[in-house]
């Protein structure tokens, strides 16, 4: 679980890599944003999608329809995302948005496999015994704790956007 707080004018291309950043992700896969019966994501002009372009949608064009929508990242794994518009407030003077506010839980790393294959890959890398123990350790590196989170890490990500933004 992720809590950021972010202007309601943030485009949703920005949305999307926000949450790459609090996630922990790389922006390896395509992505589309839900909101009601519309989609919005990255257009390819040679596809029959009809999802419509995030560069040219902001947050608050989601509010009409719900302020619960859901975000789906890398289609062959299906992650699938939740996200809640909770409040919304005047943004504090000296404060820089968007901002990482709350971090619950690790994320699954990239690539694992989707949330079938991410709990494959902590039965595995948990049981030395496991005959994919090795393959995973070799994968991911042999600190690797789906129980430690870096909250640091996850914040500086996202204030490098946020400064970024801000210029």
């Amino acid at each position: 679980m992720r809590s950021i707080e972010v202007p309601l004018s943030t485009r949703l291309d920005k949305l999307h890599l926000l949450l790459q950043a609090a996630m922990g992700w790389s922006n390896s896969h395509l992505y589309e944003i839900v909101a009601g019966n519309l989609s919005w994501g990255f257009v390819d002009p040679d596809s029959d999608t009809s999802r419509l372009d995030a560069q040219n949608a902001q947050l608050r064009d989601l509010l009409p329809y719900s302020n619960v929508f859901t975000y789906l990242y890398d289609f062959g794994d299906g992650w699938e995302h939740t996200i809640s518009v909770e409040d919304i407030f005047d943004p504090a003077p000296d404060v820089l948005y968007p901002r990482l506010v709350k971090v619950d839980g690790r994320c699954p790393p990239e690539d694992v496999g989707g949330p079938g294959g991410y709990a494959i890959f902590r039965k595995a890398i948990a049981d030395p015994s496991h005959k994919l123990h090795a393959q995973y350790k070799d994968w991911i590196g042999p600190d690797f704790n789906p129980n430690i989170l870096d909250a640091d890490h996850l914040r500086r990500n996202v204030q490098t956007l946020a400064k970024r933004w801000s210029r």
